[in-house]
């Protein structure tokens, strides 16, 4: 198993509980950017730079993802990629992406940009709360377990 981070958008403080649990249960983890990351120096942690470009660090990701992998993606048709490839996908907020859950994620995606199309303003995601950082550890660490590595 390994840790892809689609880390373009990842909150410092995810990258944070990822690197300490990559360390911890000893998981190679991948961050995938456009841009140079300062990751800790670790036999387990590597940082991979792509070019710049609309997808270019997600299809970087599900190009090397295997079945089984794990990948942190706020990007939902990414964790559908990855669902339908036989990864498991997990955003910032601590949401387990599923084959049960994942249609009905993008269908919402989808509905709020065709508003945004026609102009209406959405608005974007609110910023990562203390109780977001907590989920995202927790339901990490089920995850971990689950897979006899937690």
């Amino acid at each position: 198993m390994q840790i892809w981070v689609d880390a373009d958008a990842c909150p410092l403080a995810v990258k944070e509980i990822l690197y300490r649990a990559a360390e911890r249960a000893e998981i190679p983890m991948t961050l995938v950017a456009n841009k140079p990351l300062g990751a800790p120096r670790s036999p387990w942690i590597r940082s991979l730079q792509v070019a710049r470009g609309f997808d270019v660090a997600d299809n970087e990701i599900a190009r090397r993802l295997s079945a089984g992998d794990l990948v942190i993606t706020a990007d939902i048709p990414l964790a559908a990629d990855v669902v339908a490839r036989g990864g498991h996908a997990i955003n910032p907020r601590g949401e387990l992406y599923t084959a049960e859950n994942i249609r009905e994620r993008l269908a919402a995606r989808d509905f709020m940009e065709k508003l945004r199309e026609t102009g209406v303003q959405t608005g974007g995601p609110a910023p990562l709360a203390n109780t977001d950082r907590k989920r995202f550890a927790d339901q990490l660490d089920r995850f971990l377990a689950r897979q006899g590595r937690g």
